[in-house]
Formats: structure tokens, C-alpha cells, sequence
């Protein structure tokens, strides 16, 4: 890194030398304006709209537009004898609560490295301001403009976070702040089911610039002279009203299902289903369709082959009548022979025993 100020913090009567770094630095694809026929750069050049002629910086002025054509000229020699520090001084005003800053204020950060033989004290207001779990308030002259700032310790580093001043913040006024809109006690607890249930721990690494990702290697390929294959563009559903008591439901079981709980896990209760709102609705139809045009012919095919089987069952059964009938007519006559065959032999049996009983009573008779 290149120091860009160098300077010193004054901290009571104590004086600490310091150089100034740029804590951040934009990633940002940055293009030049080209001839689209052969490449070359586009220049600009610094003409006058009065005389048409170019002009060089040192007849470069500054001038306030007071409007109505008319312009005020400012010289180096009125900037001159503005009360701008130019000690490079960066003065302690007071230490206030951390959390007594409002972060919209906050603009850009600048890390603070120790000069020569002011580490002792360098380190010295680190550790209090660290221990003492408040921000420095500044004032300092970077680039010919005195800003507001804060000095807060980060990695052991002091930083300094320049601030906007207050009148440089825009009032927030709409139309919707004068509205009586009530909120519902049910769906002011689900939005807090639905915070509850996405909470976790910052971790800014894994976060990524996609459309920057997407455009280096837009880049790359057209550096090596690959063909660019671009991802399909999911459909959105159409917008349509939305109960908001049951997106709410729905986003607290989808974010559920996410972390991997069951549905009504992290609230330790059963909950009913979520119904589904008209934005889950059209997309499950959306996925749907094509599902249920690739299942249509199984649904054809499905009566039919029940139809077959029944037909053969019928069939079956038909053959399977006249066979069941014949057989018990077998059976019947087969039990009506057995069963007089037996009759009949008996009744002979007993009138032969009858006759021979007989015929032994009258031969004793004449005895």
C-alpha cells in the first residue's frame, strides 16, 4: 500500500506520527470509451463554449454557478485565506459510545500506521480506545476539505472513518409515514418467526459480486476465443395479491427447510402446512408442467392395461363356470350311487337274516 497523508494525531498534549492508507478499494470493472471500428481511445478535450478554443490547466478557474448564466470566478488566491488547517493535524475533539454514531454518516475508512518513534504511544491510545469501548471524534483536512471523522480500533490497527456532516444527509419524507396503517399482532410474531428463523453470524466472505464474476469471464472468454454461453433466464411468476400472513408462514418454513429443521422445528411446535400464497402457487404450477406432460402417456397407458386384466379376469371367470358346475354334478351323482348302493346292500343283508331266522324258528317248531 501507498501512504496518501502523512500526518499526526494530536491526543491531549500528546503528538503521535502517523501515515495515511486507504483501507478499501473498489472492484469494479472498469472500461475505456474506444472507436468501435478500430479500438482507439476516445480523448476529450478542454474547449471553452465561449471562444471554442482548447485551454490548458493553468488558465483553469474555479466558478460558482449562481444561476441565470451568471458565474462567480474563484482564484487560489480566495482559497488562500480560508481557515483550512494545514498542519496535517488529526485533533481528539471528545470520545463518545460506539453505538452513539449513526453508521450512515460513516463514508470512507483509512488505516493509521505508526511513524518512526511514535509506536509507544500509537499503541498506547489503541489499547485505551479499546478498552474504553468508544470512537474518537475528529477533525481532519484531507484533499483541501476539513472533515468530521472517527478513529475505532480494527485487527489492532487504528482506522480512521471519515463522516458525512449532518446537513449532508437527506430527511427521509414519504407519503406513507403520515398513513395509520396497523399492524396485526399475529403477523408482527410471524415476522419475528420469519427473523428468527434466517438469523445466523456475519461472515462477509461468503458473499460474492456475481454480475462481476459473470463479466470477467465475459472477458476472459473473449480473450481467449471461447463462445459464451449465457445461462437461462428463469421466468418470474406474474404478480398477483399476496396474503401476507401466509408469505410470512411460507418463508418461515422455506427458510426452515434451508437451515435443514423440519418444518415447526425451531419453534418447537406443530405447525399446519403453509398454505401455499399465489407467487408459490404459480411457480409449483410452472414446475409442474412439464412433469405432467411427460406423465400423460403413463396415464393412458395405465387404464388400458387394468382394462386387459379385467377382461381376462372375466374370461377366466366364464371358463371357469360351466367347469365348476359340471364337476359338482360329478360329485352329486357320485354321492347318490355311493349312497344307494349302500341301501340297497343293507336291505338285502336284512331281509336274508329275516328269512333264515324264520326258517331256524319253524324247524324247531316241528321239532
Amino acid at each position: 500500500m501507498r501512504a496518501i497523508w502523512k500526518g499526526a494525531v494530536s491526543f491531549g498534549l500528546v503528538s503521535i506520527g502517523v501515515r495515511l492508507y486507504s483501507a478499501t478499494e473498489e472492484k469494479d470493472i472498469r472500461f475505456h470509451q474506444v472507436h468501435r471500428e478500430d479500438g482507439g481511445r476516445i480523448r476529450y478535450k478542454r474547449v471553452c463554449s465561449v471562444d471554442g478554443e482548447e485551454v490548458s490547466y493553468d488558465d483553469i478557474a474555479k466558478g460558482y454557478d449562481l444561476g441565470g448564466g451568471e458565474m462567480v470566478i474563484l482564484t487560489d488566491e480566495d482559497f488562500a485565506d480560508l481557515p483550512l488547517s494545514t498542519s496535517r493535524a488529526i485533533d481528539v475533539l471528545e470520545f463518545v459510545p460506539a453505538d452513539q454514531v449513526d453508521p450512515m454518516l460513516y463514508n470512507k475508512a483509512y488505516y493509521l500506521e505508526p511513524e518512526g518513534t511514535a509506536t509507544k504511544p500509537y499503541v498506547l491510545l489503541r489499547d485505551a480506545l479499546a478498552d474504553s469501548d468508544r470512537v474518537a471524534i475528529v477533525k481532519v483536512a484531507i484533499r483541501q476539505r476539513e472533515q468530521l471523522a472517527t478513529l475505532r480500533v480494527r485487527d489492532n490497527v487504528l482506522v480512521l472513518n471519515t463522516m458525512l456532516w449532518p446537513d449532508e444527509v437527506r430527511q427521509a419524507s414519504f407519503g406513507f409515514l403520515d398513513d395509520d396503517i396497523q399492524v396485526r399482532p399475529p403477523e408482527l410474531a410471524m415476522a419475528a418467526s420469519l427473523i428468527d428463523s434466517m438469523a445466523g453470524e456475519f461472515a462477509p466472505d461468503e458473499y460474492t459480486d456475481d454480475y462481476r464474476a459473470a463479466l470477467q469471464e465475459v472477458i476472459d472468454a473473449k480473450v481467449e476465443g471461447r463462445e459464451i454461453v449465457a445461462p437461462e433466464e428463469e421466468e418470474e411468476a406474474p404478480a398477483a395479491a399476496v396474503d401476507l400472513m401466509a408469505a410470512l408462514r411460507a418463508s418461515v418454513e422455506r427458510a426452515r427447510v434451508a437451515r435443514g429443521e423440519a418444518p415447526g422445528e425451531a419453534a418447537g411446535e406443530d405447525r399446519e402446512p403453509a398454505e401455499p400464497t399465489p407467487i408459490t402457487s404459480a411457480k409449483s404450477a410452472k414446475a409442474a408442467a412439464p412433469a405432467a406432460k411427460k406423465a400423460a402417456p403413463a396415464r393412458k397407458t395405465a387404464p388400458a392395461k387394468k382394462a386387459a386384466a379385467a377382461d381376462q379376469k372375466k374370461t377366466t371367470a366364464k371358463k371357469a363356470q360351466p367347469e365348476k358346475a359340471q364337476a359338482r354334478k360329478t360329485a352329486a351323482k357320485s354321492a347318490d350311487q355311493k349312497t344307494g348302493g349302500t341301501r340297497q346292500t343293507g336291505g338285502t343283508q336284512k331281509s336274508g337274516a329275516r328269512k333264515t331266522t324264520a326258517k331256524k324258528t319253524t324247524d324247531r317248531k316241528s321239532a
